[in-house]
């Protein structure tokens, strides 16, 4: 499968898109790779040390991320998802 840009997912916004690749996430194979929360928590790490004025991730990306993988919409991912991607966010932030 072909290495294509991050910009491709429409379920990924400008800021979300900059965000990650401020984090170093640039395409949707090492998104896939990651998968949303690994990627999610890669974002908040990053963007914890960014300067005064960068976005700061909040939850609807990690819904979103979900969504740009799997195709459901974010208020389905934020709906039927949430428990399981917080357990997997936390589970990551603890170092599993």
């Amino acid at each position: 499968m072909a290495d294509t840009s991050i910009d491709r997912l429409a379920a990924l916004g400008p800021k979300s898109q900059a965000m990650l690749a401020h984090a170093g996430i640039c395409s949707i194979e090492q998104l896939r790779q990651l998968g949303a929360a690994r990627a999610y928590v890669m974002v908040k790490r990053d963007c914890a040390t960014a300067p005064d004025g960068v976005s700061r991730p909040s939850l609807n990306l990690l819904w979103a991320l979900e969504s740009a993988l799997t195709g459901q919409p974010w208020q389905q991912v934020a709906r039927e998802h949430r428990t399981s991607l917080l357990l997997a966010v936390d589970d990551i932030e603890r170092g599993g």
